[in-house]
């Protein structure tokens, strides 16, 4: 009866979530009636407006003001390979807009090209062919699939409400993702270095430390496993992978995100992603249990009929 219940429950949340987020893309390609159109307009235009919220100290706010709720509506972005910064026609380094579970990005009409289609992309050879694999098949193997953390930067990109919480007494920020496997990031502002050597241990999310620069702060991550992707059409990334992140809040209503992968493993140079995250103003987090109910993965086979998990 359990069972039943939580599946029932989730297939409803699941439903509610595609409506929403169908409502969000309606709203975004003008298809909501012209009075709805009008008022969502409004809103967004009031809020873009209202300037960048800071703290006692000035410290842009990255989060909530006192008294209000508010969430960070992180996108879908699907595929890194169409917002590199400087990338190829098309690659417009954050104006894209996705679809809400399943529009397509990379490739013509939104197909998956694989590595020969993303000339902007510096793969090295191996890397280029574990993406044409993955594009071959669909992201079948996709590690996020199996309730696995995103990783990084790919957590940026994973279409739930986010939210940051700034202590700057502690010298110290959290982020916490409602998606992405409920997960949450630390990250330290008290000026320490890296772990070294084997006191680096590789994690999903890796090892982040921060600063200010300006009105910009700064994200210097390493120390990642290799159980992720960087995104949901596959690009790999090694354990040398190195991210630097900058987010800034032009207003109050966007938060820019980009993110510079340098995996010397994987790439034959240094590439930066961007895009927007908009503000939803009445938002809270909700719990979410990816791995709730989920029996599929665990009869999940590879192309040779092994099992993924390497047991039976």
């Amino acid at each position: 009866m359990h069972i039943r219940l939580s599946r029932r429950f989730l297939g409803a949340t699941t439903a509610t979530a595609v409506a929403a987020l169908w409502v969000v893309q309606a709203q975004e390609r003008g298809t909501l009636p012209p009075e709805s159109a009008s008022q969502v307009g409004r809103a967004r235009a009031a809020e873009s407006l209202q300037p960048t919220p800071r703290l006692p100290d000035g410290t842009p706010n990255l989060g909530r003001v006192a008294g209000e709720k508010g969430v960070w509506n992180v996108p879908y972005v699907q595929n890194m390979g169409e917002r590199v910064v400087g990338g190829r026609a098309g690659a417009t380094g954050g104006t894209r807009r996705d679809g809400p579970l399943g529009g397509g990005e990379g490739g013509a009409g939104g197909g998956r090209g694989g590595a020969k289609s993303e000339p902007q992309v510096p793969f090295m050879p191996w890397s280029a062919a574990v993406y044409d694999y993955n594009s071959a098949n669909l992201s079948k193997y996709d590690p996020e699939g199996s309730c696995l953390p995103p990783g990084g930067p790919r957590m940026m990109a994973t279409p739930y409400p986010m939210e940051i919480v700034q202590l700057p007494e502690q010298k110290r920020i959290l982020m916490t993702f409602e998606g992405a496997t409920h997960i949450w990031r630390e990250i330290y502002m008290d000026g320490r270095p890296h772990p070294q050597g084997d006191d680096l241990n590789p994690t999903y999310l890796g090892h982040a430390v921060g600063h200010w620069e300006s009105d910009t702060l700064i994200v210097d991550v390493v120390g990642f496993n290799e159980e992720t992707w960087l995104d949901y059409y596959g690009h790999p990334h090694t354990n040398m992978l190195h991210v630097i992140e900058k987010f800034s809040r032009p207003n109050k209503s966007t938060l820019h995100y980009e993110a510079t992968i340098d995996d010397p493993g994987a790439y034959l140079r240094p590439w930066t992603v961007a895009w927007n995250i908009p503000w939803r103003a009445d938002g809270e987090l909700m719990e979410y249990i990816c791995q709730e109910n989920n029996r599929w993965w665990l009869r999940l086979k590879d192309d040779v009929g092994e099992s993924i998990l390497g047991r039976p």
